[in-house]
């Protein structure tokens, strides 16, 4: 019974499955133009039913929650670059310098909306406040990556039409949650009775993320263009500077006397890294001929996060239930 305990879970097995897929049947063509429909569809939908169960109070519950949103712009926006930069000397000999850039833009992203939601709420987290910082980070990251960008790599960053991606992410994520909370009273009840549908739209979205990123990541090259060294030195950088991010907000949250739903909250939205924002960025910011290097270090940093952040939301979720 002991082994069992320690057994992987489902979910875990299904993304691990997932990145194989991607790396020996990665989606291509008119199959990958699908899965990134169905994607956004699943993230869309998983926005609307988020906003369907939230209440009004919830909302500005999380809204006003300013400790905990202070502390996570802290660790996306001071904390991640602070580490990348400081631990240059130590961890910069396990890859080449030109993929260390990319590890320094990696850290001055924002943080992921889509998956950071889903783990906080598989953990039981504070979903309000979730949704309230992920989102306005993945805004915020329009203007603060770039100068991030500049002070840490000395790149002059090209100004872009940054108004298409704040249309695209109001239309995907923003949008679906209004409507959501505006149907509430419709289907609240509905929502009620089939609580595991929120629970696999969680879950599927995020196994979807995996797939398509990861497709599109072995497609352009990714195991092609980077000698094995580096990859494990990338692998192992990565790895170093996820503890690192998790140690520390686990510790601060305990620190600063936040609840558990508050500290979950932390971890999951704190530790994240967007993809999604991550690359249209390179492709704004650097010369076509660096943005491959430039992206690897976030393509395996966004596939080690999900996989270390299923586990951990799983540990959580299966705590007690609080008491009211």
């Amino acid at each position: 019974m002991s082994r069992l305990r320690y057994a992987p879970d489902l979910f875990s097995i299904l993304l691990i499955i997932a990145v194989a897929l991607a790396s020996f049947f990665p989606a291509a063509g008119t199959i990958a133009q699908g899965m990134e429909v169905a994607t956004t569809f699943m993230v869309s939908l998983l926005f609307f039913l988020h906003g369907a169960k939230l209440s009004r109070q919830a909302i500005w519950a999380g809204i006003g929650h300013w400790r905990l949103h202070l502390a996570i712009f802290a660790a996306t926006f001071i904390l991640f670059p602070l580490l990348g930069w400081g631990l240059r000397p130590v961890l910069e000999p396990l890859v080449t310098p030109q993929i260390y850039m990319g590890v320094l833009f990696l850290c001055a992203l924002p943080a992921t909306v889509q998956s950071a939601i889903a783990f906080t709420a598989m953990a039981r987290g504070n979903m309000p406040a979730a949704i309230c910082s992920a989102s306005a980070s993945t805004l915020m990251g329009i203007v603060v990556t770039p100068i991030l960008v500049g002070l840490l790599l000395k790149q002059n960053a090209a100004s872009g039409n940054m108004l298409e991606a704040v249309g695209k992410i109001s239309m995907q994520l923003l949008l679906p949650f209004v409507l959501g909370h505006l149907l509430r009273p419709v289907i609240a009840g509905f929502l009620a009775n089939n609580s595991k549908l929120v629970k696999v739209v969680d879950q599927g979205s995020i196994l979807l993320v995996v797939y398509t990123s990861f497709s599109a990541a072995v497609i352009s090259g990714l195991w092609q263009q980077t000698p094995w060294p580096a990859l494990i030195g990338v692998l192992a950088l990565s790895a170093i500077l996820l503890a690192l991010v998790l140690g520390i907000t686990t510790w601060s949250a305990r620190r600063m006397g936040l609840s558990k739903e508050d500290e979950i909250t932390l971890v999951f939205c704190g530790s994240k890294k967007s993809l999604v924002s991550g690359i249209p960025m390179a492709q704004v910011l650097f010369s076509a001929a660096s943005v491959g290097s430039i992206v690897l270090p976030l393509m395996i940093f966004h596939q080690l996060q999900l996989m270390v952040c299923a586990v951990l939301a799983q540990r959580y979720a299966s705590r007690a239930p609080s008491t009211p």
